[in-house]
């Protein structure tokens, strides 16, 4: 490792000289690590809703199983910082990813019976109902994390659960992995729903992600 700088194939808050770094060094070195993971990565869809409570994480969670079914080598990332329910729903809220040592240090996901990798916030609370009170910047540090220090190995398909909305969060994915294969839009068919899914579309328009198409959800419920 050189003087006053951090080699470049380790992440500045995991190395020894990562208080001699500058903000824009780290910044380069998180992206280097992102890069590198999407490398291996062949596709990296978006689950997007502009409401909560419609269904979308169930959605995440049956179209990872069903890839994976196929054959396919399937992750899913929880990028719902405050309502981590991905863990919850595979049954696998009790589990602990392991850290990884290897040339670049980080973490490994959580595999399950479906077999695809699993990674949320919701794995590192003491409790379930723990409560996290993030404002934006240490939310984009931990979608730097999930994406460039947890080890996916080669992936067919990166299945990225977003919460409700288009902020922060999704935000910083779009804007990390710079281009997204596409996303998935989930509703149900109540006109509030429906009012705020057109602003999911209207956010895949601006940043230039494909839209695969929206999925209306509990469509029989009514």
């Amino acid at each position: 490792m050189t003087k006053n700088t951090c080699d470049k194939d380790t992440h500045c808050q995991s190395c020894g000289s990562a208080a001699t770094c500058s903000a824009e060094e780290k910044e380069r070195h998180a992206q280097q690590l992102i890069d590198a993971t999407l490398k291996n990565i062949r596709h990296t869809f978006m689950v997007l809703s502009g409401k909560g409570g419609v269904g979308k994480s169930s959605v995440s969670v049956n179209l990872a199983a069903t890839l994976a079914e196929q054959g396919n080598s399937v992750g899913i990332l929880d990028a719902d910082i405050h309502g981590p329910n991905i863990p919850k729903m595979l049954g696998i809220a009790d589990r602990r990813p392991c850290a990884a040592m290897g040339p670049v240090d980080g973490i490994l996901p959580i595999e399950t019976d479906g077999n695809f990798r699993v990674m949320s916030i919701g794995f590192f609370l003491n409790k379930e109902e723990d409560a996290i009170i993030w404002r934006g910047p240490m939310k984009h540090g931990l979608m730097k994390q999930f994406l460039g220090e947890v080890h996916w190995g080669s992936l067919d398909y990166l299945i990225i659960d977003l919460p409700p909305g288009t902020g922060d969060e999704a935000l910083s994915i779009a804007h990390l992995i710079k281009k997204v294969d596409g996303a998935v839009i989930v509703t149900t068919p109540q006109d509030v729903a429906l009012l705020d899914s057109k602003k999911s579309i209207s956010f895949c328009r601006e940043l230039k992600i494909p839209r695969i198409g929206v999925i209306e959800n509990m469509s029989g419920m009514l």
